[in-house]
């Protein structure tokens, strides 16, 4: 689908203000470089980081023997740098490698490795860093870039700053300050929505990391206060729907809480009440694996990781079984997990990583994941992109090769806006109900009822010990709506894990091989049943697998297409 003229009018009012502020780059950059200006960012000056915030994300040994090789690797891409040369004085090989680098991404690890050798490599990167970008410029100086490289400081900083000689010290002290006092000013510019909040955030850190300004942390924590309004549905859920998202969040919130702890600051009640939330909607979308499920552009995450946030969270809120306002659905009983999303497309701004999933649903057994979708590009496989976010890459159904959204199409708007989805469900609707063989679930989304006057529905049954799921589409012609001629094919995909072996049964049907040593037996009815290959990016790899697809074309009748996973019990 390509955007049509209707939907760019209502984007009139961002594209207009997203192309004044590229317009005023220049002036914006010549303003805050100046030296009346750059006088502004001077005051009282710290001496120390009062406290190190605990860092969760996970970090990689042999990436610090690369690094210390001169290997400078980010998303997939890797900076080679001789003897004598400064990583800063090469051109980067992507935008997403170079904002890398200037967020000091590298230092999380190199303070992981530990060390002489590390503590020197991070020791003459900061100074490399502070004598070439000690005035603002952008990217390197833009809010959400300049919090992530403040974080890693303030997180990992003890690595250089223990021990460190005076003037070198001082340089740095002096770096953090202007940089603080700049955040503070232009934290409000971060892009909407995850940036923006990790962008106020930090500035809370700032002011209880660094004792100059205790002003500055009641600015955070205001600013930190209105973005989790905004962005904190009333379930614990992100606006974006994206598991990684609220993960990434609670990190965030998990980091400020224990700052606050450590200088015997009471945390704010918006914030504790918004932790309390996210945490059991962080376990709703987590498998037994301890990762999480793939949804709107998320991936599982290093089960570590989240185990370790988690652990931090005393109240041990459970998942509830329907998050109304994230619109997703959870069945469980005995080993076996449902999630099913029966949400819209994200308003806006927040919908640049969404997918266009309606419908979509994952299916695990104990730790082992049986029907998933297929994960997210994220910055590092930037070439599937598009593919990923498509209705074909999720396990829900597609009608006439068409997405249920789609992305913003390449021009002007896109190239100010960012590749946000448009379109979609206006009003999908669910229910849950008990019945004899089970808890059902009854979803329902309206996405391709404008370009085909059909609506999908989708019904999924778990039984009670959780043996078997059972599962119903409908393609319901809708009458208000007037029709294309001619018949229209539909698609219905289940997206199995690699780790699943899939055989075809003698008699028809499929058999799934779980790596604990379960088997599944698939079978369905209302179309042709295939297996085709797939792709999981689930993980930080591309890896090759196995989708089952029932394939058919309906007329102007409802079309229904029933299908069952059932488990082979000895």
């Amino acid at each position: 689908m390509t955007v049509q003229g209707s939907e760019i009018l209502p984007l009139l009012p961002e594209l207009s203000r997203a192309g004044l502020r590229r317009a005023a780059t220049p002036l914006r950059v010549w303003w805050r470089r100046n030296w009346i200006y750059r006088r502004s960012l001077r005051g009282a000056l710290a001496d120390h980081i009062v406290f190190h915030p605990w860092d969760a994300l996970p970090r990689r040994l042999e990436e610090a023997d690369g690094l210390l090789r001169g290997r400078f690797r980010f998303h997939g891409q890797t900076v080679e740098v001789p003897d004598g040369i400064s990583v800063f004085d090469l051109p980067p090989p992507s935008q997403a490698w170079y904002l890398a680098l200037h967020s000091f991404d590298w230092l999380p690890t190199l303070s992981t490795a530990g060390g002489e050798n590390a503590r020197k490599l991070a020791t003459n990167l900061i100074g490399q860093w502070v004598k070439r970008h000690n005035r603002y410029s952008e990217p390197v100086w833009l809010a959400h870039i300049m919090a992530r490289r403040m974080a890693h400081i303030f997180s990992h900083g003890r690595l250089v700053v223990l021990n460190s000689e005076m003037m070198w010290r001082s340089r740095l002290f002096v770096s953090l300050r202007e940089q603080s006092k700049m955040l503070e000013r232009i934290a409000a510019e971060a892009p909407d929505g995850l940036p923006r909040l990790e962008a106020a955030a930090v500035l809370a850190l700032s002011g209880l990391c660094l004792d100059d300004s205790p002003r500055r942390l009641e600015a955070g924590l205001k600013r930190l206060e209105e973005e989790i309004e905004r962005q904190i549905l009333p379930d614990g859920g992100h606006v974006s729907r994206s598991p990684q998202a609220l993960l990434s969040v609670y990190r965030h919130v998990i980091m400020v809480m224990e700052a606050l702890s450590a200088v015997n600051e009471e945390p704010p009640h918006a914030l504790r009440n918004a932790h309390d939330r996210m945490a059991p909607m962080l376990r709703f979308f987590r498998h037994a694996d301890g990762a999480m499920a793939l949804f709107n552009g998320g991936v599982e995450g290093d089960p570590r990781m989240i185990a370790g946030l988690l652990a931090r969270d005393d109240v041990r809120g459970q998942p509830f079984h329907h998050a109304r306002h994230s619109a997703y659905q959870r069945l469980t009983a005995g080993r076996t997990l449902c999630l099913l999303d029966c949400g819209r497309t994200p308003p806006g701004p927040f919908a640049l990583e969404a997918h266009a999933g309606a419908g979509a649903f994952e299916l695990s057994s104990g730790p082992d994941r049986i029907v998933v979708n297929c994960g997210a590009a994220g910055l590092t496989h930037q070439a599937w992109s598009a593919a990923l976010r498509a209705t074909a890459a999720h396990s829900t159904l597609t009608l006439s090769d068409t997405s249920s959204a789609h992305i913003l199409a390449p021009g002007l708007a896109r190239d100010l806006l960012g590749p946000r989805l448009m379109g979609g469900p206006k009003e999908p609707l669910s229910r849950r109900v008990e019945t004899a063989q089970g808890w059902t679930v009854e979803a329902m989304h309206d996405a391709y009822v404008e370009a085909f006057g059909i609506r999908h529905e989708r019904q999924i049954t778990l039984s009670p010990q959780g043996l078997m799921v059972t599962g119903r589409d409908r393609l319901v012609p809708v009458e208000a709506v007037e029709r294309p001629a001619g018949g229209r094919t539909f698609a219905v995909r289940f997206h199995i894990h690699p780790d699943v072996r899939v055989s075809r049964l003698d008699g028809g049907g499929i058999l799934l091989k779980l790596p604990g040593g379960e088997g599944w037996r698939f079978r369905a009815g209302g179309g042709q049943l295939d297996v085709e290959e797939s792709v999981y990016l689930g993980g930080p790899v591309v890896r090759r697998a196995e989708q089952l697809v029932i394939a058919g074309a309906m007329k102007d009748a409802p079309a229904e297409i029933a299908w069952v996973f059932e488990q082979i019990v000895a």
